[in-house]
């Protein structure tokens, strides 16, 4: 009932402020008890897809799913995005990352651990990774925020951003993104893992984008090169 519902919200077929039927009005639409209805409800306002209004009733929440443009920066602005930087450091990469950087076995990585923010609200952990013949002794190994962000210091050094890719996944979240992300229970992340190219496609960095199912989507826009539909 819950997944139905949650289907129901995000796809407009229940529409922000709209009012939910009765328990016993949806208990008989769905054949079970109240007490399935109450808890499918529970897990729907924990899941923020849902609110109640005492005396009134229970109401689709007033928003929309968010939705995480795939821009590799957002620039931070006042009421928007903003980002944490909870580390840097010299690493040895995850092998997914050191196969899509093209490392060498032992090689490492500088690693920049961010949660992105918007409105104040954590909505999506990174762990991005730069080969160390790329970032070692510029902005990209130190803890510090970067004007411009990463695509500003790469271009700096000669490797302007041409191309990223992603691959994307849906898994359970682990302890750490629980907490960051302050996740209901139970709610499954959306996986992004990103390889950034450069001239002649060289990879120049790959990232690790974790995000909450729950209430974001991505989005891609894509001009049409001349002659397809």
């Amino acid at each position: 009932m819950a997944a139905d519902l949650r289907a129901h919200i995000m796809s407009g077929l229940l529409p922000s402020g709209a009012q939910l039927p009765s328990t016993q009005q949806l208990a008989e639409q769905y054949g079970c008890a109240p007490a399935t209805v109450q808890g499918a409800i529970k897990l729907l306002k924990d899941e923020r897809f849902l609110e109640g209004q005492p005396g009134k009733g229970v109401f689709v929440r007033q928003r929309q799913p968010f939705a995480v443009t795939a821009a590799a920066y957002k620039t931070p602005v006042p009421g928007g995005y903003g980002y944490d930087l909870l580390r840097v450091s010299e690493v040895e990469p995850p092998a997914d990352v050191a196969h899509a950087l093209d490392l060498n076995e032992g090689e490492r990585c500088v690693e920049r651990h961010r949660v992105l923010l918007h409105a104040g609200d954590p909505i999506e952990l990174s762990w991005s990774y730069y080969p160390l013949a790329i970032a070692q002794g510029t902005p990209l190994a130190r803890q510090v925020r970067i004007k411009g962000g990463a695509p500003k210091a790469l271009a700096d050094l000669g490797f302007p951003e041409r191309i990223f890719e992603d691959r994307i996944s849906v898994r359970q979240p682990r302890t750490e993104e629980v907490v960051l992300l302050d996740l209901p229970s139970d709610v499954p992340v959306i996986r992004q893992f990103r390889v950034i190219r450069s001239d002649a496609e060289r990879p120049v960095e790959a990232s690790i984008l974790i995000k909450g199912g729950h209430l974001f989507e991505v989005l891609y826009r894509q001009l049409a090169q001349p002659g397809e539909r």
